[in-house]
Protein backbone atom coordinates (compact mmCIF):
# COMPACT_ATOMS: atom_id res chain seq x y z
CA UNK A 1 0.00 0.00 0.00
CA UNK A 2 1.05 3.69 -0.81
CA UNK A 3 1.66 6.45 2.48
CA UNK A 4 -2.14 7.57 0.75
CA UNK A 5 -3.68 3.95 1.69
CA UNK A 6 -3.73 3.21 -2.40
CA UNK A 7 -2.74 -0.27 -4.03
CA UNK A 8 0.80 0.57 -5.62
CA UNK A 9 -0.94 -0.77 -8.83
CA UNK A 10 -4.22 -0.19 -9.44
CA UNK A 11 -6.55 -2.67 -11.06
CA UNK A 12 -9.39 -3.12 -12.55
CA UNK A 13 -11.22 -4.83 -9.49
CA UNK A 14 -9.85 -2.17 -7.11
CA UNK A 15 -12.01 -0.03 -9.51
CA UNK A 16 -14.87 -2.49 -9.59
CA UNK A 17 -14.91 -2.74 -6.13
CA UNK A 18 -14.77 1.32 -4.63
CA UNK A 19 -17.78 1.92 -7.90
CA UNK A 20 -19.60 -1.41 -6.30
CA UNK A 21 -19.62 -2.43 -10.07
CA UNK A 22 -18.29 -5.91 -11.81
CA UNK A 23 -14.99 -5.84 -13.00
CA UNK A 24 -16.77 -6.19 -16.86
CA UNK A 25 -18.44 -3.44 -16.46
CA UNK A 26 -15.01 -1.05 -15.48
CA UNK A 27 -13.68 -2.65 -18.30
CA UNK A 28 -16.75 -1.85 -20.45
CA UNK A 29 -16.60 1.99 -19.13
CA UNK A 30 -12.64 2.44 -19.29
CA UNK A 31 -12.23 0.41 -22.98
CA UNK A 32 -15.34 2.45 -24.04
CA UNK A 33 -17.18 -0.74 -25.20
CA UNK A 34 -20.84 1.02 -24.19
CA UNK A 35 -23.88 -0.87 -23.25
CA UNK A 36 -23.49 1.21 -20.02
CA UNK A 37 -25.72 4.04 -18.33
CA UNK A 38 -24.62 7.44 -18.36
CA UNK A 39 -24.76 7.42 -14.35
CA UNK A 40 -23.28 4.14 -14.26
CA UNK A 41 -20.07 5.59 -16.42
CA UNK A 42 -19.51 8.43 -14.35
CA UNK A 43 -19.80 6.42 -10.82
CA UNK A 44 -16.76 4.21 -12.71
CA UNK A 45 -15.06 6.86 -13.90
CA UNK A 46 -15.20 8.82 -10.36
CA UNK A 47 -13.82 5.92 -8.75
CA UNK A 48 -10.87 5.44 -11.06
CA UNK A 49 -9.81 8.97 -10.86
CA UNK A 50 -10.16 8.41 -6.76
CA UNK A 51 -7.75 5.46 -7.18
CA UNK A 52 -5.34 7.20 -9.57
CA UNK A 53 -6.43 5.49 -12.75
CA UNK A 54 -6.96 9.19 -14.45
CA UNK A 55 -4.03 8.19 -17.20
CA UNK A 56 -6.45 5.14 -18.09
CA UNK A 57 -9.65 7.21 -18.49
CA UNK A 58 -11.78 7.86 -22.12
CA UNK A 59 -10.62 11.13 -23.85
CA UNK A 60 -14.15 12.64 -24.22
CA UNK A 61 -16.99 13.49 -22.43
CA UNK A 62 -20.39 12.01 -24.32
CA UNK A 63 -22.85 14.07 -22.92
CA UNK A 64 -23.65 17.93 -22.97
CA UNK A 65 -23.18 19.17 -19.44
CA UNK A 66 -25.97 22.59 -18.16
CA UNK A 67 -24.40 24.58 -15.44
CA UNK A 68 -26.34 27.21 -13.62
CA UNK A 69 -24.76 30.01 -12.20
CA UNK A 70 -27.27 31.58 -10.08
CA UNK A 71 -26.68 35.66 -9.44
CA UNK A 72 -28.93 37.25 -6.46
CA UNK A 73 -28.88 40.83 -6.17
CA UNK A 74 -27.18 41.72 -9.57
CA UNK A 75 -26.40 45.17 -9.26
CA UNK A 76 -23.65 44.64 -6.54
CA UNK A 77 -20.67 45.34 -7.85
CA UNK A 78 -18.98 41.79 -7.03
CA UNK A 79 -21.64 39.97 -8.31
CA UNK A 80 -21.69 41.71 -11.46
CA UNK A 81 -18.50 41.33 -12.25
CA UNK A 82 -18.94 37.26 -11.44
CA UNK A 83 -21.81 37.73 -14.54
CA UNK A 84 -19.34 39.13 -16.61
CA UNK A 85 -16.72 36.42 -16.01
CA UNK A 86 -19.13 33.67 -16.59
CA UNK A 87 -20.26 34.94 -19.35
CA UNK A 88 -16.79 35.17 -20.69
CA UNK A 89 -15.60 31.58 -19.76
CA UNK A 90 -19.47 30.28 -21.43
CA UNK A 91 -18.31 32.11 -25.10
CA UNK A 92 -15.11 30.29 -24.65
CA UNK A 93 -16.38 26.91 -23.56
CA UNK A 94 -16.86 23.53 -25.78
CA UNK A 95 -20.51 23.46 -27.38
CA UNK A 96 -20.56 20.32 -25.30
CA UNK A 97 -20.94 23.09 -22.38
CA UNK A 98 -23.41 25.75 -21.36
CA UNK A 99 -23.15 27.70 -18.93
CA UNK A 100 -27.32 29.62 -17.76
CA UNK A 101 -27.16 32.34 -15.54
CA UNK A 102 -30.18 32.93 -13.39
CA UNK A 103 -30.35 36.40 -12.10
CA UNK A 104 -32.70 37.48 -8.98
CA UNK A 105 -33.65 40.23 -6.86
CA UNK A 106 -32.80 38.96 -3.72
CA UNK A 107 -30.71 37.68 -1.86
CA UNK A 108 -33.08 35.77 1.00
CA UNK A 109 -32.37 32.20 1.98
CA UNK A 110 -36.04 31.08 0.53
CA UNK A 111 -35.16 32.85 -2.78
CA UNK A 112 -32.15 31.28 -3.31
CA UNK A 113 -33.12 27.61 -2.24
CA UNK A 114 -36.41 28.04 -4.40
CA UNK A 115 -33.49 28.91 -7.40
CA UNK A 116 -31.32 26.31 -6.49
CA UNK A 117 -34.27 23.68 -6.83
CA UNK A 118 -35.85 24.89 -9.94
CA UNK A 119 -32.59 24.14 -11.27
CA UNK A 120 -33.37 22.51 -14.94
CA UNK A 121 -29.52 22.15 -15.44
CA UNK A 122 -27.12 19.41 -14.55
CA UNK A 123 -25.13 21.20 -12.21
CA UNK A 124 -24.94 24.65 -10.10
CA UNK A 125 -23.17 27.34 -8.74
CA UNK A 126 -23.97 29.80 -6.19
CA UNK A 127 -23.46 31.95 -3.50
CA UNK A 128 -25.19 32.27 -0.83
CA UNK A 129 -25.98 32.48 2.80
CA UNK A 130 -25.47 29.60 5.64
CA UNK A 131 -28.91 28.78 6.05
CA UNK A 132 -31.00 25.78 6.68
CA UNK A 133 -32.82 26.64 3.70
CA UNK A 134 -30.18 26.69 1.48
CA UNK A 135 -28.41 23.62 2.84
CA UNK A 136 -31.26 21.13 2.63
CA UNK A 137 -31.89 22.66 -1.03
CA UNK A 138 -27.94 21.86 -1.97
CA UNK A 139 -28.08 18.38 -0.36
CA UNK A 140 -31.53 18.11 -2.27
CA UNK A 141 -29.88 18.60 -5.75
CA UNK A 142 -26.58 16.52 -4.82
CA UNK A 143 -28.95 13.26 -4.04
CA UNK A 144 -30.42 13.97 -7.26
CA UNK A 145 -26.85 14.14 -8.95
CA UNK A 146 -26.84 17.59 -9.69
CA UNK A 147 -23.65 18.87 -8.04
CA UNK A 148 -23.40 22.23 -6.23
CA UNK A 149 -20.28 24.83 -6.16
CA UNK A 150 -20.21 27.10 -3.77
CA UNK A 151 -18.33 30.42 -4.64
CA UNK A 152 -17.35 34.04 -2.96
CA UNK A 153 -19.14 32.33 0.56
CA UNK A 154 -18.84 28.61 1.48
CA UNK A 155 -20.84 26.50 3.65
CA UNK A 156 -18.98 24.15 4.95
CA UNK A 157 -20.49 20.55 5.80
CA UNK A 158 -23.18 21.26 3.54
CA UNK A 159 -23.36 18.79 0.56
CA UNK A 160 -21.61 21.01 -1.68
CA UNK A 161 -19.13 19.61 -3.96
CA UNK A 162 -16.79 22.24 -4.10
CA UNK A 163 -16.04 26.14 -2.53
CA UNK A 164 -14.42 28.31 -5.65
CA UNK A 165 -13.34 30.93 -3.48
CA UNK A 166 -10.41 33.26 -0.92
CA UNK A 167 -9.98 32.70 2.16
CA UNK A 168 -12.01 35.43 4.34
CA UNK A 169 -10.24 34.57 7.98
CA UNK A 170 -6.94 35.66 5.90
CA UNK A 171 -8.06 38.63 4.45
CA UNK A 172 -9.61 39.84 7.78
CA UNK A 173 -6.51 39.04 9.32
CA UNK A 174 -4.72 40.86 6.69
CA UNK A 175 -7.04 43.85 7.23
CA UNK A 176 -5.80 43.90 11.02
CA UNK A 177 -2.39 43.53 10.09
CA UNK A 178 -2.48 46.74 7.85
CA UNK A 179 -4.34 48.71 9.98
CA UNK A 180 -2.46 48.37 12.72
CA UNK A 181 0.50 49.86 10.84
CA UNK A 182 -1.62 52.76 9.14
CA UNK A 183 -3.90 54.03 12.01
CA UNK A 184 -2.82 55.14 15.62
CA UNK A 185 -4.12 52.74 18.54
CA UNK A 186 -8.08 52.94 19.11
CA UNK A 187 -11.61 52.18 18.56
CA UNK A 188 -12.47 50.35 14.96
CA UNK A 189 -15.81 49.78 12.85
CA UNK A 190 -16.74 46.80 11.07
CA UNK A 191 -19.20 47.10 8.11
CA UNK A 192 -20.89 44.20 7.07
CA UNK A 193 -23.96 42.75 5.00
CA UNK A 194 -24.17 40.48 7.62
CA UNK A 195 -23.05 37.69 9.62
CA UNK A 196 -25.31 34.83 8.43
CA UNK A 197 -22.78 35.55 4.81
CA UNK A 198 -19.56 32.87 6.07
CA UNK A 199 -17.18 34.96 4.19
CA UNK A 200 -18.43 38.25 6.34
CA UNK A 201 -17.95 36.23 9.68
CA UNK A 202 -15.23 34.95 8.69
CA UNK A 203 -13.63 38.65 7.75
CA UNK A 204 -14.60 39.77 10.95
CA UNK A 205 -13.55 37.32 12.76
CA UNK A 206 -10.10 37.16 11.37
CA UNK A 207 -10.00 40.55 12.19
CA UNK A 208 -10.97 40.49 15.82
CA UNK A 209 -8.85 37.41 15.74
CA UNK A 210 -5.90 39.52 15.17
CA UNK A 211 -6.63 42.73 16.67
CA UNK A 212 -7.39 40.69 20.16
CA UNK A 213 -3.60 39.10 19.46
CA UNK A 214 -1.36 41.50 18.10
CA UNK A 215 -2.98 45.08 17.88
CA UNK A 216 -2.43 46.69 21.07
CA UNK A 217 -4.72 49.71 21.42
CA UNK A 218 -7.19 48.36 18.85
CA UNK A 219 -10.50 47.09 19.24
CA UNK A 220 -14.12 46.93 17.63
CA UNK A 221 -16.57 48.58 19.25
CA UNK A 222 -18.85 48.18 16.45
CA UNK A 223 -20.29 45.66 13.91
CA UNK A 224 -23.18 47.66 11.79
CA UNK A 225 -24.78 45.60 9.28
CA UNK A 226 -25.61 47.36 6.47
CA UNK A 227 -27.43 44.87 4.01
CA UNK A 228 -24.96 45.82 1.20
CA UNK A 229 -26.98 48.67 0.95
CA UNK A 230 -25.49 52.33 0.65
CA UNK A 231 -28.23 54.39 1.70
CA UNK A 232 -28.77 51.83 4.45
CA UNK A 233 -25.06 51.26 5.26
CA UNK A 234 -24.03 55.20 5.12
CA UNK A 235 -27.32 56.14 7.66
CA UNK A 236 -26.47 53.19 10.35
CA UNK A 237 -22.19 54.09 10.44
CA UNK A 238 -23.32 58.01 10.84
CA UNK A 239 -25.04 56.84 14.11
CA UNK A 240 -21.63 54.53 14.72
CA UNK A 241 -20.11 57.68 14.35
CA UNK A 242 -21.52 60.01 16.56
CA UNK A 243 -21.56 56.88 18.99
CA UNK A 244 -17.58 56.60 19.00
CA UNK A 245 -16.20 59.83 17.27
CA UNK A 246 -12.68 58.97 18.31
CA UNK A 247 -12.95 55.79 15.41
CA UNK A 248 -9.56 55.02 13.64
CA UNK A 249 -10.56 52.97 11.23
CA UNK A 250 -13.02 51.55 9.35
CA UNK A 251 -13.25 47.83 7.93
CA UNK A 252 -15.99 47.23 5.18
CA UNK A 253 -16.06 43.69 4.77
CA UNK A 254 -18.88 43.56 1.89
CA UNK A 255 -20.45 45.91 -0.74
CA UNK A 256 -21.22 49.31 1.28
CA UNK A 257 -18.42 51.27 0.03
CA UNK A 258 -20.12 53.77 -1.17
CA UNK A 259 -22.43 54.30 2.14
CA UNK A 260 -19.14 54.01 4.25
CA UNK A 261 -17.04 57.11 2.02
CA UNK A 262 -20.74 59.00 2.03
CA UNK A 263 -20.21 58.55 5.79
CA UNK A 264 -16.44 59.76 5.49
CA UNK A 265 -17.33 62.75 3.90
CA UNK A 266 -19.80 63.44 6.40
CA UNK A 267 -17.35 65.04 8.93
CA UNK A 268 -18.57 63.71 11.69
CA UNK A 269 -15.57 61.23 13.07
CA UNK A 270 -12.86 63.72 14.56
CA UNK A 271 -10.09 62.84 12.20
CA UNK A 272 -10.15 61.37 8.94
CA UNK A 273 -10.14 57.26 8.94
CA UNK A 274 -8.32 54.23 7.85
CA UNK A 275 -10.80 52.50 5.23
CA UNK A 276 -9.72 49.37 4.15
CA UNK A 277 -12.47 47.74 2.28
CA UNK A 278 -13.06 44.97 -0.12
CA UNK A 279 -13.37 44.83 -3.93
CA UNK A 280 -11.41 46.70 -6.97
CA UNK A 281 -14.21 48.56 -8.24
CA UNK A 282 -14.65 51.34 -10.56
CA UNK A 283 -15.61 53.59 -7.82
CA UNK A 284 -13.33 51.70 -4.94
CA UNK A 285 -10.70 52.85 -7.67
CA UNK A 286 -11.76 56.46 -7.55
CA UNK A 287 -11.82 56.29 -3.90
CA UNK A 288 -8.30 55.06 -3.42
CA UNK A 289 -7.33 57.80 -5.91
CA UNK A 290 -9.06 60.18 -4.03
CA UNK A 291 -7.43 59.26 -0.93
CA UNK A 292 -10.67 58.16 0.94
CA UNK A 293 -10.02 55.02 0.98
CA UNK A 294 -6.63 53.20 2.16
CA UNK A 295 -6.73 49.52 0.69
CA UNK A 296 -9.22 47.37 -0.90
CA UNK A 297 -8.90 43.61 -0.95
CA UNK A 298 -10.12 42.08 -4.23
CA UNK A 299 -11.22 37.92 -4.14
CA UNK A 300 -10.03 37.64 -7.96
CA UNK A 301 -14.11 37.09 -9.38
CA UNK A 302 -12.22 35.82 -12.45
CA UNK A 303 -10.07 33.01 -10.58
CA UNK A 304 -13.20 31.79 -8.80
CA UNK A 305 -15.24 31.41 -12.36
CA UNK A 306 -12.72 29.54 -13.79
CA UNK A 307 -12.25 27.23 -10.97
CA UNK A 308 -15.51 26.38 -10.16
CA UNK A 309 -16.20 25.38 -13.49
CA UNK A 310 -12.81 23.49 -13.95
CA UNK A 311 -13.94 21.51 -10.68
CA UNK A 312 -17.19 20.91 -12.65
CA UNK A 313 -15.77 19.61 -15.88
CA UNK A 314 -13.33 17.75 -13.82
CA UNK A 315 -16.42 16.27 -11.95
CA UNK A 316 -17.91 14.88 -14.84
CA UNK A 317 -14.69 13.42 -16.54
CA UNK A 318 -14.46 16.26 -19.42
CA UNK A 319 -11.35 15.50 -21.34
CA UNK A 320 -8.73 17.84 -20.50
CA UNK A 321 -10.03 18.89 -16.99
CA UNK A 322 -7.82 16.90 -15.50
CA UNK A 323 -5.65 19.29 -13.62
CA UNK A 324 -7.38 18.82 -10.43
CA UNK A 325 -9.38 16.12 -8.40
CA UNK A 326 -11.23 15.65 -5.84
CA UNK A 327 -11.25 16.73 -2.46
CA UNK A 328 -11.61 20.06 -4.45
CA UNK A 329 -9.61 22.83 -2.22
CA UNK A 330 -9.67 26.25 -3.80
CA UNK A 331 -6.59 28.24 -3.94
CA UNK A 332 -7.80 31.44 -5.51
CA UNK A 333 -6.11 34.33 -4.03
CA UNK A 334 -6.73 37.72 -2.80
CA UNK A 335 -4.97 40.65 -4.27
CA UNK A 336 -4.31 43.86 -1.82
CA UNK A 337 -4.64 47.42 -4.06
CA UNK A 338 -3.83 50.85 -2.40
CA UNK A 339 -3.24 53.61 -4.44
CA UNK A 340 0.23 52.92 -6.23
CA UNK A 341 -0.74 49.53 -7.33
CA UNK A 342 -3.84 49.89 -8.97
CA UNK A 343 -4.19 48.98 -12.94
CA UNK A 344 -4.52 51.47 -15.48
CA UNK A 345 -7.35 49.67 -17.16
CA UNK A 346 -11.39 50.75 -17.43
CA UNK A 347 -12.72 48.50 -14.84
CA UNK A 348 -16.82 46.75 -15.21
Amino acid sequence: MTENNRPSRITLADVAQLAGVGSATVDRVINERGNVSDEVRQQVLQAARSLGLRRMLPVSHHRMVRINVILARPELPLIRRMGIEFRRLSERMDHTVVVHRTTIDTESATSVAQALLRTPCDAAVVYAQDHPLIRNAIADLAARGKPVVTMISDLPGSARLAYAGTDHTKAGRSAGYFLTRMAQPGEVIVLCNHLGFQSHADRVRGLSEYLNTQGAGFAVVKIVEGGDDAVRSEARLKDAFRTHPDAVAIYNVGAGNRGVVAAIRAGILLRPPVFIGHELTAFTHQSLRDGLMTMTIDQSPELQAQFAIDVLLNHFNFAGATQLAPPYVSTVPFVLYGPENLPDIALE
